[in-house]
């Protein structure tokens, strides 16, 4: 089931994100709809090389590697460069436009869509809050599992915070009042996602952190 037509991060209203991607950066707004929290996106740390948190991540990582929700490509570009046969996808096409300009190999496409070489990719990646895809962790690592390889993994980005554990309706907003559409998103910690890991097939074998940035690496249970 493809689900690239519906709400998701940025998206709708006044695009918020797809402009900062336009116009080199900003601070966006995550903003819990509901309950009225919210955390700040820094989206020039996205147009901007890869840190050493990143770097953590590729120097753990096989080929053929598929980042998924890969952006205007920063871990796509680091993932090519130290050798790796690599494809991104996003569902922003602001995002895949900018990738590809930059000689990025990136195709617009949800993560739920029908994807080239499924079943054969050695490394997903999850990076920058992309655990959030689609608002139900389960449900994208169920997704994950039909992905990858028999002996691949899934790295993703987890919230610093070990236990948390909170899915919403959150809107994106910026420093001059543009709203995106709402759209369902979650933020989960290394603890909570290993607890909600039944029924996907895959399993916790890795965390680690740096710089304040958390990280865990999945692969098949058994």
């Amino acid at each position: 089931m493809s689900v690239t037509a519906t709400a998701h991060f940025g998206a709708g209203g006044d695009s918020p994100y797809d402009f900062a991607l336009r116009n080199g950066g900003g601070t966006l707004r995550l903003v819990e709809a509901a309950a009225g929290g919210e955390r700040r996106v820094e989206i020039a740390r996205f147009l901007a090389a890869a840190d050493a948190a990143d770097e953590s991540v590729i120097e753990r990582i096989t080929g053929p590697v598929l980042d998924i929700g890969c952006g205007p490509g920063r871990i796509l570009h680091a993932a090519i460069h130290s050798g790796l046969l690599s494809l991104g996808v996003d569902v922003s096409s602001t995002a895949v436009e900018h990738a590809s300009e930059r000689g990025l190999p990136a195709l617009q496409l949800s993560v739920f869509d029908a994807l080239p070489q499924e079943g054969a990719w050695e490394t997903l990646l999850l990076i920058d809050g992309n655990i959030g895809i689609g608002g139900s962790p389960t449900v994208l690592m169920k997704r994950c599992a039909e992905i990858i390889s028999p002996e691949g993994s899934v790295v993703v980005e987890v919230d610093p915070d070990p236990d948390l554990d909170r899915g919403y309706m959150a809107t994106v907003v910026d420093d001059d009042g543009r709203s995106s559409s709402p759209f369902p998103w979650y933020d989960i910690g290394a603890e909570a996602l290993r607890s909600r890991l039944s029924g996907t097939a895959l399993q916790v074998v890795e965390t680690w952190s740096v710089s304040g940035r958390a990280f865990v690496r999945l692969r098949r249970a058994g």
